[in-house]
Order: structure tokens, then sequence, then C-alpha cells
């Protein structure tokens, strides 16, 4: 008897109609829902280029896109982590889709956060040529995209619950919408409490010295406007500031000098006055002496 052959696994049926150009690009079609082996995920979709997949437990799920505001206020703390690790290097950034993965007590994910940070003191050493991440983030930060209800549920509630029991440390939920924003410490009993703002400025406890200003998520203020406020002159441009203030240094010091050869060039035109006065009272002195008849050379020089 003959099997039947499924539908997926068919080769497509040749026509009579002539073959012709196909419109544009094919777009490809997501397999988010099959379910594969961690080896395979891996080994055929873990660097797939045209769609990006996390693993949950053996269930592929398609990483969703965020709107065009939440990117902005992304792209702004990313550029603001990486100007704080510059000046304080406690760490490395990652992004670029590198997950991790979570062996947790009921399930194994994989995870890419959008935003991640490894701490130099992390016992999971991050190699310059890992495409994954041998360890446990420090920080993960994810921009929420709220195309759909399932992906809201994934970032604020799954996630949420998988980051905690895996032992991240601080996990960031962005958004453009600041009731959908959320900011998370993990406590010492292992479940995430919310970071409290102080004076509307989340300070990070998984990195020691990094806060910004909620108000600027979405304000996006640029570099030279931060460089001397007190929320971010600590690292914001700190190689400006040191630029700066190594030029103010030179300048006072070359005010100094000036202000020193000034004095040295008055005290020589002083004892330059002082010798032409010397020179012109010896002067007299010799034309009165021959005047009285005496030889100027061979009298003693008066008392002054």
């Amino acid at each position: 008897m003959t099997q039947p052959v499924s539908a997926e696994s068919a080769p497509p049926r040749q026509t009579d109609a002539p073959a012709t150009e196909p419109a544009g690009p094919i777009e490809p079609r997501s397999e988010a829902g099959k379910r594969v082996s961690e080896e395979t995920y891996w080994t055929r979709y873990y660097l797939e280029a045209d769609i990006q997949y996390e693993w949950n437990d053996g269930v592929l799920e398609e990483k969703p896109v965020s709107d065009f505001e939440t990117y902005c206020i992304y792209v702004w703390l990313l550029r603001l982590l990486d100007t704080f690790l510059k000046a304080e290097p406690l760490g490395k950034l990652v992004g670029l889709e590198m997950g991790f993965r979570l062996p947790l007590p009921n399930k194994v994910v994989i995870r890419k956060p959008d935003l991640a940070v490894v701490r130099n003191d992390n016992p999971g050493v991050l190699l310059p040529v890992d495409v994954a991440y041998h360890g446990v983030y420090d920080l993960c930060i994810e921009a929420l995209s709220t195309t759909k209800p399932a992906h809201i549920h994934r970032d604020r509630v799954q996630k949420h619950g998988e980051y905690a029991a895996g032992g991240v440390p601080e996990y960031y939920i962005l958004h453009a919408d600041p009731e959908r924003r959320a900011f998370y410490s993990r406590n010492d009993s292992g479940l995430y409490e919310p970071i409290p703002p102080q004076d509307g400025v989340i300070h990070s406890r998984a990195l020691p010295g990094f806060r910004f200003r909620l108000a600027d998520l979405l304000a996006q203020p640029a570099d030279e406007a931060l460089r001397d406020d007190p929320i971010y002159a600590d690292f914001v441009l700190a190689g400006w500031r040191a630029d700066r203030e190594r030029a103010e240094g030179e300048r006072l010091r070359a005010e100094a000098e000036r202000v020193r050869a000034q004095a040295a060039e008055r005290e020589a035109e002083q004892q330059r006055r002082r010798a032409e006065q010397e020179r012109r009272r010896a002067e007299e002195l010799a034309a009165r002496l021959r005047m009285l008849g005496q030889d100027p050379d061979t009298q003693a020089p008066p008392d002054s």
C-alpha cells in the first residue's frame, strides 16, 4: 500500500503555466512554534540570519520587533551604557543577539536578550571568539514589542521568571510608554523586585555608579547636554572632561609662566635703570672732578 506524502514534504507540481520572474524577494517563512532538539537549534536556527529565534524547552520562539520609538530608547541607553563602561570598565557590553543557556528547575531555555552586560568578575568568561555566552549575564535588557499580547507576556512574565530563576541579577524592560517599562533587581530570595527610583533616577545595583534619569529615556539628550549634568558627569564624556581639565591646567600653567616672565622682565628693567642711574652719577662726578682740576681715575668714589 502506497504511503501518502505530506504536503510539506511533497515536491512542487509542474504546471503548464509559463514560468514568471518573482515579483520581489521571497519573505522567509517563520517556523515559530516548531519543536526541535537543542542540538538542532544550535546548529540550524541559532545563527539564522533572516529570523531570530529563541529556544524554549524544545519550541522555537521568534524574536519580535519593537516600534521605532522604543528602538530609539534602546539605542540611547546602549550608548549611555557603552560610555559608562569605557569610563568605568566593570564589564563588557553584549549585543548582536548573543544568546545564553539557562538550565532552569523545570526546563531549559536559550534566550537572546536585546542587550546584556557581563561583569569582569563574572565566573563565566566571555571570550573574543564566542558567538554565545557560556554563563549567566549580570544585566539583561529587552526592548518590549507590543505587536502581539504573546510578545508582551514573554518579556513581562515569562522572561521575568526565567531570568530571576536563572540568576540574572538585573533585568530592564524598555518601552516608549512609561507604564510598560520595568527595572528589576534580584533579591536574596532569588526573586525580582522593582528598583525604586530616587528623585526620578534609576541606580543600577549590578553596575555600581551607572544611573539614568527616567525622563531622559524619552528626551534622549545629547552627550554635550549630559557632560555637566550631575547625574551623568562622573562618566559621560569622561575623556572629554579630562582633556578639558588638562587643557585648563596647561592654560593656567602658561598664564603663571607668563606672569613670572613679566615679573622677571620688570626686574631686569629695574636693574637696567639702576645701572643707568649709577653710570650717569659716575659720569657727573667725573665731570665735576675734572672741573676742579682733579683726575677722577685717581679719586676714591664717594660713599653712597
